[in-house]
């Protein structure tokens, strides 16, 4: 395991859930169980802040942590643009059997704009 990885687990960045309007979404990896739930406040068309809870593997906690830094001030199309490699990256590198981790963030995000406003001019956003 990569330093990075240890300190996101360690002293994870982020945890917890955004009251509404914070729009939050809930990922799962039935092959895993893993569970990423993701909060995020848009103000502006962008990510203004975010907020995760993980029930599953260190690697899980630990992308989770990274994914919440990841998402700070991006507006729809900086998060279109985030890949798994980015997760991976951010946490200094994940095992074969850990990919699942940036995989489940990943699919956080797609959540996560599926249900964000439509509007670009929205200053708040929804809860789900």
């Amino acid at each position: 395991m990569s330093p990075e990885l240890i300190e996101h687990f360690r002293n994870p960045r982020n945890v917890g859930e955004l009251p509404p309007p914070a729009v939050t979404v809930e990922v799962s990896n039935p092959a895993c169980g893993d569970i990423l739930r993701l909060s995020a406040l848009i103000e502006n068309g962008r990510i203004a802040e975010a907020r995760f809870k993980v029930r599953g593997c260190t690697a899980s906690i630990a992308s989770g942590s990274a994914l919440t830094e990841l998402l700070a001030g991006r507006d729809s199309a900086g998060l279109r643009k985030l890949t798994a490699a980015d997760v991976d990256r951010a946490v200094g590198g994940l095992s074969n059997e850990s990919k699942h981790a940036a995989a489940l963030c990943l699919d956080a995000v797609r959540a996560l704009l599926a249900n964000l406003p439509s509007s670009k001019s929205a200053t708040n956003s929804v809860a789900s």
